[in-house]
């Protein structure tokens, strides 16, 4: 079987030796090579060829996003991001840059050091055969929306014959870029609410939600509970809330619950989707993006059951083809689509 060689790039000696004894803790990871900074990565990059690279973000001389941007554009090598910050917007930019995942870094010696441990080392396991070539088209696709400016002022959706309520959006890894692919490309007054369940860990997702916000031609926001369902609004599920609704007096809201001990997954795509069909009916269509596991595929075959339509994102552009094929192996899945082509296809599906 072949060896994993990875480069650890941190400015602390302690975290380096820390992370580099973690690794070959697996008999599969070799570490062939440290650095302390971006410029001493990218002379032990081009000379070492790693199969794979954990970065730190903020170090001196040269910092992780410009060793991100060059790795990427030069050599493009599957990337984890292990950062004290894990829960700012600079770990966004690092997705949006080309890395494939986040962990965060340990505060001080002894904390969280075994737990660190096992998700650094499945991380690795699971994403240094990624196909680089998926990862560079969804870095191509950000670049090209970041040069279309949303307009400064923006109107809510008027009332329409629109033929879909409700957009439910489900993602795991991978799952931040590819949601800003799509709902960049949503226009002004869009006819449909778009509620999008991300797997992101508290914090994370309020973060996610500003910058879309910017970003966006329709108001994007972190979810709040009991808030009205807008048509031309994206809501995120909260990272640690399963994201559900319920009709009240004066129309559709969001319902928030917290996650509990031994849900598999947080928030919940399956969750959302199915309180989208037994709520929405026929009017609901439902996306299911990148991602490992099957949360979605319960929720996307409820969905159809009701009438309504199911998206799954194409083999060809998942960083990660995990619960889009589960899905469609399924059989739930009423069209498979490429990402650049997936806003294009739920704007044609709400009319």
């Amino acid at each position: 079987m072949k060896m994993i060689n990875v480069l650890v790039v941190d400015d602390s000696a302690y975290n380096r030796t820390l992370l580099a004894g973690m690794l070959e803790s697996s008999p599969r990871i070799k570490v062939v090579g440290t650095a302390a900074d971006g410029e001493e990565a990218i002379e032990k990059a081009v000379r070492l060829k790693p199969d794979f690279v954990t970065l730190d973000l903020e170090m001196p001389r040269m910092d992780g996003f410009t060793f991100l941007r060059w790795l990427m554009r030069a050599m493009p090598t599957p990337v984890l991001v292990v950062s004290s910050r894990a829960d700012d917007k600079s770990v966004l930019m690092a997705l949006e840059f080309g890395a494939v995942d986040f962990l965060p870094k340990p505060v001080g010696p002894g904390a969280g050091v075994e737990e660190l441990k096992k998700d650094l080392v499945d991380k690795v396991l699971t994403f240094a055969a990624l196909e680089m070539s998926k990862v560079s088209s969804s870095v191509a696709l950000l670049e090209a929306a970041a040069k279309e400016k949303p307009p400064a002022a923006r109107e809510a959706a008027a009332p329409s014959a629109a033929q879909v309520d409700v957009v439910a959006v489900g993602a795991s890894t991978g799952g931040p870029p590819a949601i800003q692919a799509i709902v960049t490309k949503l226009p002004e007054g869009f006819p449909a609410a778009v509620a999008v369940s991300q797997h992101m860990p508290p914090r994370f997702t309020r973060f996610f939600a500003e910058r879309l916000d910017k970003l966006s031609r329709i108001r994007v926001k972190e979810a709040g509970d009991g808030e009205p369902l807008l048509p031309g609004h994206v809501y995120i599920a909260p990272g640690g809330m399963h994201m559900t609704f319920v009709r009240r007096e004066g129309g559709m809201r969001v319902r928030l619950t917290p996650s509990e001990p031994g849900d598999k997954y947080v928030p919940s795509i399956d969750a959302m989707m199915r309180s989208a069909a037994m709520n929405f009916g026929k009017r609901a269509l439902g996306v299911v993006l990148t991602g490992m596991g099957s949360d979605g595929k319960e929720g996307l075959g409820l969905i159809k059951g009701m009438g309504g339509r199911t998206f799954a994102e194409s083999k060809e552009t998942a960083v990660i083809y995990g619960m889009p094929k589960e899905a469609f192996d399924a059989g739930v899945v009423d069209s498979v689509i490429p990402l650049g082509r997936m806003a294009g296809e739920i704007i044609k599906a709400c009319g």
